[in-house]
């Protein structure tokens, strides 16, 4: 419950209303890693660089948290 409180204070310094809302997915993606047990830190190393290449939008759902498979099979989750 702290960790949604203080989101929601933080939430209040975004600038704007669509600015808190792309915030909150983004801490929510976060969250999914860790309720997944992903690191998310290495998540969004191998995610962000495959959609800046041109990653089908209609298989964007393979690079969410809970379905994610590294690009390189050797680096750890």
């Amino acid at each position: 419950m702290r960790t949604v409180a203080i989101g929601r204070k933080n939430y209040l310094f975004c600038g704007s209303h669509y600015a808190a809302k792309q915030m909150a997915a983004f801490y929510t993606l976060l969250a999914t890693c860790r309720l997944h047990g992903v690191n998310p830190i290495k998540w969004l190393e191998d995610v962000l660089p495959r959609i800046a290449a041109g990653h089908p939008a209609k298989k964007i759902h393979l690079l969410l948290p809970h379905q994610w498979q590294p690009l390189h099979p050797l680096a750890p989750p």
